[in-house]
């Protein structure tokens, strides 16, 4: 199942959806890699992409909460650092067993699903209190 940039996705702040865009675009890479059976190094390299846009995506995100004074930061911090920890875990897999139907299960659920529900719940807050802050300047 692909992933879509649907409108319920957009923050508001163009760096961030942008990245978002590329995030998802990655995560449907890689589903469709491991369901049509590609080799481990293909897997492992879009893997490793979506693991290294990730922490760069993250990091950006970071500054702007920092910069906005942000007031769950600490906690939207963790968030990010469990799904680091989580992609980590899976290119260790894929390394290991190479795509199998599990992965692509793991990868929909644990990356996809995760991924779009953390740009509903947590970024649009972000977003919200980085658009109030400016309006207050």
């Amino acid at each position: 199942m692909a992933f879509e940039f649907t409108p319920d996705l957009l923050t508001g702040n163009a760096t961030i959806d942008s990245q978002h865009r590329e995030l998802i675009a990655a995560i449907n890479k890689l589903l469709d890699a491991c369901s049509k059976g590609k080799g481990r190094q293909t897997l492992n390299s879009i893997a490793k992409f979506l693991y290294d846009y990730t922490n760069k995506h993250f990091a950006d995100e970071e500054k702007l909460q920092l910069a906005s004074h942000y007031p769950d930061y600490v906690n939207h911090k963790k968030y990010h650092e469990g799904f680091k920890k989580v992609v980590r875990d899976i290119i260790k897999e894929l390394d290991k067993d190479g795509p199998t139907i599990v992965m692509v299960g793991k990868v929909n659920t644990s990356i996809g699903g995760w991924f779009i529900n953390h740009i509903k719940k947590e970024d649009v807050k972000v977003a919200a209190h980085i658009r109030s802050t400016k309006s207050q300047v």
